[in-house]
């Protein structure tokens, strides 16, 4: 009998090195285009996540489809909310978080009224 020791782990880098594709001639053009591919995934994966929750529930008849429309959620409920809104924006504009550093000199912040001027 022989034993195999575990594969090694391999930690990937959240963010790629190197040169970002460009597939327009402005690169503006090429920022928005990641920003709307990182939005529609964020969406699909949100759908996909909310049809589970809502045909579990539903099957298990925990909850009328009302309920969802009419829920209002706690003060902390609404202050975690915020947190994850605040990360998926994070990634959504990372095409241009790194002009924003320059600007800033802080890659954690990007601000709403810099993407207009990032982008053009």
């Amino acid at each position: 009998m022989s034993t195999h020791a575990p594969a090694p782990t391999t930690k990937l880098r959240r963010v790629a090195k190197g040169r970002e594709p460009r597939y327009f001639a402005d690169p503006a053009t090429d920022k928005l285009l990641s920003m709307v591919l990182a939005l529609t995934q964020e969406l699909s994966v949100a759908r996909d996540r909310i049809d589970t929750l809502e045909r579990l529930l539903d099957r298990k008849g925990l909850l009328a489809a009302s309920s969802v429309d009419t829920y209002l959620p706690t003060t902390e409920e609404a202050g975690q909310r915020a947190v994850v809104r605040m990360a998926m924006l994070r990634r959504v504009f990372r095409a241009v978080e790194k002009e924003a550093a320059g600007l800033e000199g802080d890659a954690g912040t990007v601000q709403p009224d810099q993407v207009a001027d990032l982008l053009s």
